[in-house]
């Protein structure tokens, strides 16, 4: 084979080569970053690709996007005192429940709003900048925040809507209560199990007869 052939031959093989690198590149690292999204959010990367109508690269723009603006955040500690009167307020709102639920619900979404505010998420007056930066750290419960939200803001315009699933809402909402009201991981490391369990019978306290949830 001349010198020539074997040139033009090699010359051919690298422009493959260069052409399939940048063809698969984005892709596999799409592929990647999309899983990684996955695992970080869970059901809410399923929820955000269903916003989108499906459309998932839109979907995980927007994830990513949250996690460059709040994924370096870090949580501030609460006070013992704070802690133990969100814990009542949130017992407060179990008991109130059983007779005026969507009083409670309503207020459930502000004690939220003002719990989030307080751990250093950002302010309750911004809604929607609070959600997304909750989604990056609290994904799995999220969601329990905005159904109490959007039920407290409903103003009775749904009739349907009876006590289950303003129950249901309380319920869900309550799982990021307590993830919010834990105290800070090296507060936790120093205080002893006694304050631990105390908090657990607290937090975790059932709901009162008769409210069904």
């Amino acid at each position: 084979m001349s010198t020539v052939l074997i040139v033009v031959a090699l010359v051919v093989v690298f422009v493959a080569v260069v052409a399939a690198v940048l063809y698969a590149g984005p892709g596999r690292a799409g592929g990647r970053r999309g899983r990684g999204l996955k695992r970080r959010f869970g059901p809410e990367y399923e929820r955000t690709v269903a916003r989108h109508d499906g459309d998932t690269k839109a979907a995980e723009r927007e994830l990513a996007e949250r996690v460059r603006l709040h994924g370096d955040l870090r949580p501030q500690p609460l006070s013992r005192e704070a802690r133990e009167r969100y814990v009542a307020l949130w017992a407060g709102l179990q008991e109130q429940f059983v007779d005026a639920p969507r009083q409670a619900v309503s207020e459930a979404d502000r004690l939220l709003a003002r719990l989030a505010e307080d751990r250093g998420f950002p302010a309750a007056s911004a809604y929607e900048e609070q959600v997304a930066a909750l989604s990056v750290h609290h994904a799995e419960h999220v969601d329990g925040y905005r159904r109490v939200h959007r039920t407290a803001h409903m103003d009775g315009r749904d009739p349907h809507m009876g006590t289950e699933e303003l129950r249901a809402a309380m319920v869900e909402a309550r799982r990021l209560f307590e993830q919010l009201v834990t105290e800070h991981p090296e507060d936790h490391a120093r205080h002893a199990p006694r304050r631990q369990a105390e908090r657990g019978r607290r937090v975790h306290a059932p709901w009162p007869k008769g409210s069904g949830a």
